[in-house]
């Protein structure tokens, strides 16, 4: 078992949001050596197919298998929300497989008793619907209200956050009926950690912001330190491939593992088959 706990964690998204995660578990478990994989070339997962996402999460996967990777991370809600059944049944006993939605589910439906709690994320992932009926399984005394705030994603793709451009489309996006009298916010897009201070500034404090990131890092470390997978490794790898190199990305790496940086494009044989 200890043989196998040195094993590296596969972690992957459709670009840099999931990095938000890989960074996350890299601080609460900076032990672990991780495999990240960016698929660049076929961003934003939000507006794609349920079929095609099933896809390329599948194509990711399989490259993630072959590094032996003891736990592979689906760090995107849209992937989680329509590929996770896939990717598990395909993975069967050979790796853990974790989701960005279930650990953020489970955090909001235990901290509030009842009340209106509120949901932002792409397209792909509010149409799904996955959130609301998950929030409501753990406590039926919520009223989950989601909205679809397609254009954070790609703003953040491009660099856009943190600045006067970026607040505006926040703010216009969190201003929505649907989100009045909210009690709590999940951030159900992975690239939303990189605006979480412009959301807590509209808020004031007066929301508590769930950061899909923390919650999942938190998980992760809890399923390893269950299941006796914790590495103890004093020298852990830090890997990161992506599908088209984008400058975006690059600088992404660099933002959030600054002293290590190994990026490499991979393209898998077979293209999207």
């Amino acid at each position: 078992m200890e043989a196998r706990a040195e094993l590296p964690i596969g972690v992957f998204d459709s670009g840099i949001g999931g990095l938000t995660v890989a960074h996350a578990i890299n601080q609460k478990l900076p032990a672990e050596s991780l495999i990240y994989f960016g698929d660049t070339a076929h961003l934003p997962y939000g507006d794609k197919s349920p079929e095609l996402i099933i896809r390329y999460a599948l194509n990711i996967t399989r490259y993630l298998l072959s590094r032996h990777c003891k736990m592979i991370v689906i760090a995107c809600n849209t992937a989680s929300a329509h590929a996770f059944k896939a990717v598990e049944k395909f993975v069967g006993d050979k790796a853990l497989v974790v989701n960005v939605i279930d650990p953020a589910a489970e955090a909001i439906a235990q901290s509030f008793e009842k009340g209106k709690v509120g949901i932002i994320g792409t397209r792909g992932t509010v149409q799904s619907g996955i959130y609301p009926r998950k929030i409501r399984k753990l406590n039926k005394q919520l009223q989950v209200s989601s909205l679809a705030t397609p254009l954070l994603a790609p703003m953040i793709e491009e660099g856009f956050f943190n600045n006067k451009i970026s607040r505006t489309i926040v703010n216009s996006y969190l201003e929505k009926r649907s989100l009045t009298e909210i009690k709590g916010l999940i951030l159900a897009c992975t690239h939303y950690p990189l605006i979480r201070r412009e959301i807590e500034e509209y808020y004031k404090g007066k929301v508590a912001i769930y950061d899909s990131a923390e919650v999942v890092a938190g998980y992760v470390h809890k399923l390893l330190n269950d299941k006796h997978l914790l590495s103890q490794n004093k020298h852990p790898d830090l890997e990161f491939y992506v599908s088209d190199m984008t400058e975006s990305f690059q600088e992404s790496v660099k933002f959030f593992f600054p002293k290590k940086i190994h990026l490499q494009k991979l393209q898998f044989s077979g293209g999207e088959s």
